[in-house]
This record gives C-alpha cells, structure tokens and sequence, in this order.
C-alpha cells in the first residue's frame, strides 16, 4: 500500500496550488475561502534513480516507481471543529493520512484576502494545531470509554490501551502536540490521532 499525504492548512493559503504542482491532477483554484466541498486526489510518482540502476542487472519491459497518494483538504479555521467554515467533515481525511504536508501563508495579496484578516503564520499554524488536538482529545475520549467497556470484562489489551490512551489525553489537554506524548513506539493506540501524523511544514511566500 503506498503512502497516503494530505495538504493541510487554513482557507486561502495556497494548498491547492501546492497540490497542482505535485499531482498529474489538476484542481481548480479559487479566491473564495470554503470553496470547495471536497477533497481533491491525486497520485505522484517518485523519482528512484536506482530504478535504472537495477535494470541492467534484471530488464524489464516497464519501470514501475513507487507513488503517493495526495489528499488536497480544504481550507480549516477556528473553530472546524464544532462546524466553522467547512466545519469538520474533512478531518476523517486528516485522520487517515500517513503524512501531513502543512502549508503555511506568507504572503499578503489583496486580491486574496487572508480569512483572519491579516497574515501571520505563526498563529495560523496554532490555529490548525488547535484544531486538530480538540478532534483528538474527542476521539480518544469516546474511545477510552470503550476500552474501559471491555477491560472490566478481562481484555488485558484493552486495559492497556486504557493506560496509553489516558496519557494522550492528559498530554493534549495540556495543549501538547501528540507526536510528543511519553508513551513507547509499541504502545501507540491503534487509532490514528490527526495530530500525530509525520508533518512538513510548506511555507508559501507567494
């Protein structure tokens, strides 16, 4: 299975953009904040010299590279995740990447307002951070009281997942991003958190 990426970040930043320059497809653009209702796809090869490499020692009729699924998710604000703009129907999306590239604001254009009003990328990335973590702490919530369920009927992972779960949420409560959390590689809920994801920050200055 290839590698799954979303495109994240506030309403006008340039994800698109970012997407049509990676993706064979092409996604319409737009100077409109909350736009679109849907999540562009799109699927890039990556570039392997040692493909050509291995061929002269095993030829073959086509040379397959490895590719990567890109997810372009629309524009997120303050407060998506109780409805706000888009609201939150396009976290699942977040959820389910292997990887996030966020893409931050750094330029100004009048013809291009800034959803906030002025440009500053420092906040906008606190602001998807935030976001992101109050989704978390929703989700682990409901699942540790699904857990809980059924370690009291003697699932000792359960129980397990119980004590890991619980230090997520103590760690993201305290306004601490999960990929920070103490817990062991090997003791990671098996639920993807969205704000645990490995992610490139992509500063967009025009």
């Amino acid at each position: 299975m290839g590698l799954h990426c979303g495109i994240i970040g506030i309403a006008n930043c340039g994800k698109t953009t970012v997407f049509n320059c990676m993706s064979k497809t092409k996604a319409e653009t737009s100077n409109f904040a909350f736009s679109s209702n849907k999540s562009n796809i799109g699927v890039i090869s990556v570039p392997d010299a040692r493909l050509k490499e291995m061929e002269k020692f095993q030829p073959t009729e086509k040379l397959v590279p490895a590719t990567v699924d890109i997810v372009d998710i629309p524009g997120l604000t303050k407060g998506s995740n109780h409805g706000e703009g888009v609201g939150n129907q396009f976290l699942a999306d977040i959820r389910n990447a292997d990887a996030l590239i966020h893409v931050l604001r750094c330029f100004d254009d009048d013809n291009l307002p800034h959803i906030d009003g002025s440009v500053d990328p420092v906040r906008d990335m606190e602001t998807i951070d935030l976001e992101l973590q109050i989704k978390d702490i929703e989700s682990i919530t409901k699942k540790i009281a699904r857990m809980e369920k059924a370690a009291k009927v003697g699932d000792k992972d359960a129980k397990q997942a119980v004590e890991v779960l619980k230090i997520y949420q103590e760690h993201l409560e305290n306004m601490q991003n999960a990929r920070t959390a103490p817990v062991f590689p090997n003791s990671t809920p098996t639920r993807k958190n969205r704000n645990s994801s490995p992610t490139m920050v992509w500063k967009n200055r025009a």
